[in-house]
């Protein structure tokens, strides 16, 4: 007599238990790196404008947080230095442009204060504004 008994089927399987691993540390590294891209970002609410103009010339930021703490291209100044870190950072341009970007809640003598700095040194200055739609 002849063994009719059928043989037994292979079953692939695929182990997903370290899927789980995997995508965790994926999320984890992904999350730290964004936050890593731009760590010295300065927190402004900048006012608000219709019509928009982009620069791309030798610009230099100045930046001033509703607490009036003033930076030059992301480095903390004190105002009363303000005048001489702009005059170091200029050395290095032919034609500055000196963009500020100011907290819409500050007062405006602060403003004109930086303002009036850029006159006294002839230096071009730009108030920088957010778009109506961003």
């Amino acid at each position: 007599m002849m063994n009719l008994r059928g043989r037994k089927k292979f079953m692939a399987e695929i182990s997903t238990s370290s899927f789980n691993d995997i995508m965790f540390f994926l999320m984890l590294f992904f999350l730290i790196a964004s936050t890593m891209v731009n760590p010295s970002v300065i927190k402004l609410t900048l006012p608000k404008s219709q019509h928009n103009q982009t620069m791309r010339k030798t610009e230099i930021s100045v930046s001033i947080t509703k607490d009036l703490k003033y930076y030059i291209n992301n480095k903390e100044v004190a105002f009363v230095s303000l005048e001489n870190e702009l005059v170091t950072v200029m050395k290095n341009s032919a034609e500055p442009t000196v963009v500020i970007r100011c907290d819409n809640s500050i007062p405006v003598q602060d403003l004109i204060d930086v303002m009036q700095i850029g006159n006294k040194l002839k230096v071009k200055m730009i108030l920088a504004t957010k778009s109506p739609n961003g």
